[in-house]
C-alpha cells in the first residue's frame, strides 16, 4: 500500500470524527487515485486506554480434568486430632466412587444435573412465541467480491442508515478485501474513516491471519492517531510477533508500558516468537520482566519456553507450585517429553492418580499433607481474624455488641471439634417445612461421633413454625453447644472465627464455598493458605438428608494438590479438561521418576 499524505481536512465536530490525512489505497479494483482516509486528532478515541507515542503516563494495571478418578475416599476425619479425649476420630464418609465439593468438574456436573431435573423450563421456553426475536441489528453476510461504489451504496440504502455500514455485516475471516473496498467507499461517502472503523477492519485482519493487511493498517493508523488504545496495541503485537517483523512488537510492547501495564498476553505473543526465532536471551528478559509485573503467564508462554536451560525450566515448574498453578494436559506433555529428553539422566514419566491416603499410585511416594504446619496455621488464623473477622465491612455483618457477645462464649466454651452452619445444612432439602429435622439429622450423627459440636444458627429459628418444630430445636441445644446471631447478621465470619479458635483439628460443615471471604485476605499467598486449609477442613453433606438414611459426608482428601518435588521424582497435577471451576482442584497427576 502506498501511503502519501495530503492536506488534511477539516475537523468534523465531536462525533468521533477527527482531523484528516489522505492516503493512496493499492486495491485491485480500484484505480490508483483512490483514497484512504483517516480520522486524526491530537486525542485518541474514547473507550479504551492509550499509549501516547509521544509521553509516558502513569501506569494503569491490567484463569480443568476431567474427573475420570472412581476412588474410594474413606478418610480419617480428625488425623488423629481428637485422640486422648475419648472419642471416635471419623465420621460416616461414602463408600461408593468419590465425590467432592473441590474436585474438577463437580461444579458443571451439578449445574446439569439441576438442569435434566428442571424440564419445565426448557418446555417453557420452547413453547415461546415463534415470531419472538432477540433485540439487536440483523447481521449480513459479506459479500463474496469486492464491491463498487455504487454497489455498496445500493447495499446501504436497502439496510438503511441507523448504524455504520460495517457494523451491520457479519464478521468473516475471508472478507477482508471487500472490506477494504468499504471501507474506500465510507472514505468516499464522508471524507474519514473513524478509529472505530479501522479497529474493526484490523480486527478482522488479525482474527483472519493477513498479516500484510495489518501492516497497511498499522502505518496508516501511526501517521494518523497520536495515540493507540488498549485493544489497537494488542491486535498489532499479535499479528507483528508471527511475522518475520516480530521485533517491531518489541518497540509497540515498549510503547504500551509508557502508560499502562501490558497483558499477559502481550508478553506472550514476543516471547513465543522470540523462542521461534532462536532468540532465547529476548524471551526470557521478557519473562522475567511479566513475573516482576505480578502477572501471570498464560500457557502457551510456558509451553512455548519449555526448551533451553534446565534451571529456568525447574523454575517455572517452582513458580507454579508456588501460584497454585495447574498445567493443561498439552502443557504437561511437554514438561514430560522434556524430563525424559535430558542427556545423561534417566527419568520417565507416567498418567496416574493419588489413592485416598495420598499414595502415587504409580511410584507409590507419599503426597504432601493438605495439613497445615503449625506456623502456616498461625498466620492464616492471624490474617483472616484481621481481614474477615474484624476488617473494614465486619459491622454491616454484625454489630459491635453482638461479635464480642459471642467472642465471650467462644472463651466460656472447650474447643470445638466441629462447627455447623445450622441455617446452611437445614436448607439441604427442598422440603422447608423439615429444615428442624434436617438440621438435628446432621447434629445427631456428629454428636453421636462424640465430638463437641457447636451449631450456629439465627434467632427466627428459635420461633416454633412449620419448618422450625420446637421440640426438634431443644434437641438439638441439648446435643450440641448453640448461638443464634440476629436475623440480619451473616454467620460466616462468626463460623470461621469459632472454627480458627478452637485449633487446627477443628472442623466445619457447610455447602458455602466461602469464595467472597477467601477474596478479603489481602494477598495470593494468604488466599491460596486460606483454600489449602478450607479443602482439609471442610465438611459437605453427600446427598440429601432423610429419616432412616444416615448421614454422610463427602470425602476430605489427605494430601495437598499442587505441583510437588523430592531428590529424585516429582509430581505433577494437571487439567486434562475445561470443566474446572476455579475453585476446584485437578485429579489427574503426572509423575516423572529419576531411575538410577
Amino acid at each position: 500500500m502506498c501511503l502519501k499524505p495530503f492536506k488534511p481536512f477539516f475537523y468534523q465536530g465531536r462525533s468521533a470524527f477527527y482531523t484528516l490525512n489522505t492516503f493512496l489505497c493499492k486495491s485491485p479494483q480500484l484505480p490508483l487515485s483512490a483514497r484512504f482516509l483517516c480520522t486524526r486528532h491530537t486525542t485518541p478515541t474514547p473507550g479504551g486506554r492509550q499509549t501516547d507515542r509521544g509521553n509516558s503516563g502513569q501506569a494503569d494495571g491490567q484463569e480443568g480434568v476431567r474427573n475420570s478418578s472412581n476412588r474410594r475416599r474413606e478418610e480419617e476425619l480428625w488425623d488423629g486430632a481428637a485422640k486422648g479425649r475419648g472419642k471416635s476420630s471419623s465420621l460416616w464418609q461414602r463408600t461408593s466412587p468419590p465425590k467432592s465439593v473441590f474436585a474438577a468438574g463437580t461444579a458443571k456436573r451439578t449445574t446439569e444435573m439441576l438442569k435434566r431435573k428442571a424440564p419445565q423450563d426448557v418446555e417453557q421456553h420452547a413453547g415461546e412465541p415463534e415470531g419472538r426475536t432477540r433485540r439487536g441489528p440483523a447481521k449480513v453476510q459479506p459479500p463474496d467480491r469486492p464491491l463498487s461504489a455504487a454497489d455498496w451504496r445500493t447495499l446501504k440504502e436497502s439496510m438503511g442508515n441507523s448504524q455504520p455500514l460495517l457494523f451491520k455485516i457479519k464478521c468473516n475471516v475471508y472478507a477482508p478485501f471487500c472490506y477494504r473496498s468499504l471501507l474506500t467507499f465510507v472514505a468516499m461517502e464522508t471524507g474519514t474513516l473513524t478509529y472505530e472503523l479501522l479497529l474493526r477492519y484490523l480486527t478482522l485482519c488479525v482474527s483472519g491471519g493477513h498479516d500484510a493487511e495489518v501492516f497497511d493498517i498499522y502505518d496508516i493508523m501511526q501517521g494518523s492517531f497520536s495515540s493507540l488504545e488498549t485493544g489497537a496495541s494488542s491486535l498489532f503485537i499479535k499479528s507483528f510477533s508471527r511475522t518475520e517483523r516480530w521485533r517491531e512488537a518489541v518497540g509497540i510492547l515498549r510503547e504500551v508500558k509508557k502508560v499502562f501495564t501490558p497483558s499477559p498476553r502481550n508478553y506472550g505473543d514476543i516471547i513465543a516468537a522470540a523462542m521461534l526465532n532462536g532468540d532465547m536471551t529476548a524471551a526470557w528478559a521478557l519473562y522475567d520482566e511479566l513475573i516482576e509485573n505480578g502477572l501471570s503467564p498464560h500457557q502457551e508462554t510456558w509451553d512455548a519456553l519449555y526448551k533451553g536451560h534446565r534451571e529456568r525450566l525447574l523454575g517455572i515448574l517452582l513458580h507454579m507450585r508456588n501460584n497454585q498453578i495447574y498445567p493443561q494436559r498439552g502443557l504437561t506433555s511437554g514438561i514430560k517429553t522434556w524430563f525424559e529428553s535430558l542427556m545423561g539422566q534417566r527419568w520417565a514419566g507416567s498418567w496416574t492418580s493419588a489413592s485416598p491416603k495420598g499414595v502415587c499410585k504409580c511410584c507409590g511416594s507419599e503426597l504432601e499433607s493438605i495439613q497445615l504446619t503449625v506456623e502456616e496455621y498461625q498466620q492464616l488464623k492471624d490474617r483472616v481474624m484481621a481481614d474477615i473477622i474484624q476488617g473494614r465491612d465486619v459491622f454491616n455483618k454484625t454489630t459491635p455488641e453482638e461479635l464480642k457477645r459471642f467472642k465471650a462464649f467462644v472463651e466460656r466454651k472447650p474447643a470445638f471439634d466441629v462447627v455447623v452452619d445450622g441455617l446452611n445444612v437445614a436448607n439441604i432439602n427442598r422440603d422447608k417445612s423439615r429444615q428442624s429435622e434436617t438440621l438435628l439429622a446432621v447434629v445427631s450423627e456428629l454428636e453421636g461421633q462424640g465430638l463437641t459440636v457447636l451449631v450456629l444458627g439465627r434467632k427466627h429459628m428459635l420461633r416454633p413454625s412449620r419448618s422450625w418444630d420446637k421440640h426438634n430445636m431443644k434437641l438439638i441445644q441439648q446435643k450440641a453447644h448453640c448461638f443464634f446471631t440476629e436475623n440480619i447478621s451473616e454467620d460466616d465470619p462468626f463460623l470461621l472465627y469459632a472454627t480458627l479458635h478452637s485449633g487446627n483439628h477443628c472442623r466445619f460443615v457447610s455447602r458455602d464455598l466461602m469464595r467472597d471471604h477467601k477474596a478479603c485476605l489481602p494477598d495470593g499467598a494468604t488466599r491460596r493458605l486460606f483454600f489449602k486449609w478450607q479443602r482439609g477442613h471442610q465438611l459437605v453433606l453427600d446427598g440429601y438428608v432423610a429419616a432412616g438414611r444416615r448421614v454422610r459426608f463427602q470425602s476430605i482428601p489427605s494430601y495437598d494438590t499442587i505441583i510437588q518435588m523430592s531428590a529424585d521424582s516429582w509430581h505433577v497435577p494437571y487439567d486434562d479438561t475445561e470443566d474446572r471451576s476455579t475453585y476446584e482442584v485437578p485429579q489427574r497427576w503426572l509423575c516423572l521418576t529419576a531411575k538410577h
